[in-house]
């Protein structure tokens, strides 16, 4: 069964109901309603910072110089009309579908298809990221040193996999306390970090301040190049941000959640990305860092107190089983939405007891298996690899939310739906500037050259597997159509 429309005496009250039924996701049935205003609010906060900022940061650091919170700005600005745009499709349906529903209403099962299976690949590639990220974390420790990098991925993924399957609370909560755990970090972080650039505190024979920028070639160190092509990898840094939108659909009272929760991630944006960044910046000179160790880490392994780099690579490794946790999550969500209009595997359909789709969530750790090969075959390219495969699924996500809200903005002009009062400003241009901005990066992976250009060539067979996909479960979606319509 897919989508199907209620009855005007069926539509719910909305802040501003649609002059039109809104559609009514079929996947959406089953879920408990066990998310709370607390969760909503930390899930949005955890998917604002994640692996990317923990572990990306160090190598980026190194490669760019401290131009690099430009381009967390940037792409930080983006992000929240991207998720700005998802809030107000939110508003107007809540779904645990989430933008594959949206997909499916203003493009057909076509468009659902293509961002449903796009959103997988966004995930499952980060998933293979985010037990890689784990397993590097792991190796700070000496009492994990000796043990192969892929047998650490593969318990990240157990322990993950093991605590997603329970339910919807116990993942709320998991989510509560990890995002809990990573905000304290980063304020800790950068209380400390101000207090050693304002009294100019020794770390490891550098003293911290303004100087350690200008002294060392400027924000530009290399060029302004270097800060250009990497902007690819600080969007794999933002790629949980829609991830409130899908929680909405488990929650009570979305209308009232989701707007508060979607606003405060642009301020969250500018102080933990941003701020951290530049205080890494005036802390230590930009060679310092690497992208083999967390950045937040070499800071105070320099600064030489006792445990508190054990603490903070702990917290840093808490933020990879986070992401890898959001990642099982949403998936499981979008792909039961696929699977009851026909265009998923029918057991990523099948929920346990506990209201969790358990199907998908298999489905993208059994991605995450082929993770752990990886890592043994290339354990020092795994991250990078993936991490450029998952940019693409977030771009073509991304792009995805922008041409549903567009598309929903064009309606609401023809008088067919009614926008809620929470809606994205300056549509329609923040619609095409964003997804100007979505090719442009693509343009900017392709110049990159190495991994980056050769994943950018894999476009064309990306778009060959999902016409070949369509082709291979139109009958099935048709068929499940007729279904509908029957009944």
């Amino acid at each position: 069964m897919s989508d199907r429309t209620m009855s005007a005496a069926d539509t719910p009250v909305a802040e501003a109901p649609a002059t039109s039924s809104p559609h009514v996701d079929a996947g959406d049935a089953g879920y408990r309603k066990d998310l709370k205003s607390r969760h909503i609010n930390m899930i949005a906060i955890g998917g604002a910072i994640g692996t990317g900022l923990f572990l990306g940061a160090g190598g980026r650091m190194a490669n760019a110089g401290p131009s690099l919170f430009i381009a967390y700005a940037v792409c930080g600005v983006f992000a929240f009309f991207v998720v700005r745009a998802l809030g107000e499709l939110v508003l107007y349906r809540p779904s645990s579908g989430a933008f594959v529903s949206y997909a499916r209403e203003f493009m057909g099962e076509k468009g659902a298809f293509a961002a449903g299976w796009l959103y997988f690949l966004n995930w499952s590639t980060t998933a293979i990221a985010d037990i890689t990220a784990a397993a590097v974390f792991a190796h700070y420790w000496s009492a994990f040193s000796d043990i192969p990098q892929w047998v650490l991925a593969l318990i990240a993924l157990a322990v993950v996999l093991t605590a997603n399957l329970i339910s919807v609370k116990y993942f709320g909560e998991m989510e509560f306390w990890f995002a809990i755990i990573k905000v304290g970090a980063l304020v800790i972080f950068m209380l400390i970090g101000i207090y050693l650039v304002a009294t100019s505190h020794d770390i490891g024979g550098h003293t911290p301040g303004l100087s350690t920028i200008t002294d060392n070639g400027g924000i530009f160190p290399s060029g302004v190049m270097p800060m250009l092509l990497l902007i690819q990898g600080v969007v794999f840094a933002y790629a949980s941000v829609e991830l409130c939108g899908v929680a909405a659909g488990e929650t009570e009272n979305p209308e009232k959640i989701m707007p508060k929760a979607v606003n405060s991630i642009m301020w969250r944006v500018g102080l933990f990305y941003v701020g951290s960044v530049v205080l890494l910046a005036l802390l230590l000179p930009y060679t310092a860092y690497s992208g083999d160790q967390s950045p937040f880490v070499t800071v105070f392994a320099k600064l030489g107190i006792p445990g508190a780099a054990d603490v903070m690579n702990l917290v840093v490794l808490t933020a990879a089983l986070s992401s890898l946790n959001s990642g099982l999550y949403s998936t499981g969500r979008i792909l039961r939405s696929m699977s009851m209009s026909g265009s998923a595997p029918k057991f990523t359909g099948v929920m346990n007891k506990g209201g969790v789709p358990y199907g998908g969530i298999l489905l993208t750790a059994g991605f995450g298996v082929l993770g752990v090969v990886l890592n043994y075959v290339m354990p020092g390219e795994a991250f990078e690899l993936v991490l450029n495969f998952a940019s693409i699924g977030i771009i073509g996500t991304w792009g995805m939310i922008m041409l549903c809200s567009l598309l929903f903005w064009h309606r609401s002009k023809d008088g067919r739906v009614t926008r809620p009062s929470y809606q994205l400003p300056w549509a329609p241009y923040t619609q095409i500037a964003t997804m100007v901005f979505l090719a442009s990066v693509l343009g900017l992976m392709w110049m990159d050259g190495d991994i980056s250009r050769k994943t950018v060539n894999c476009l064309p067979l990306i778009a060959a597997a999902l016409v070949g996909g369509w082709f291979l479960v139109r009958k099935r979606v048709a068929q499940t159509e007729a279904e509908r319509k029957a009944g």
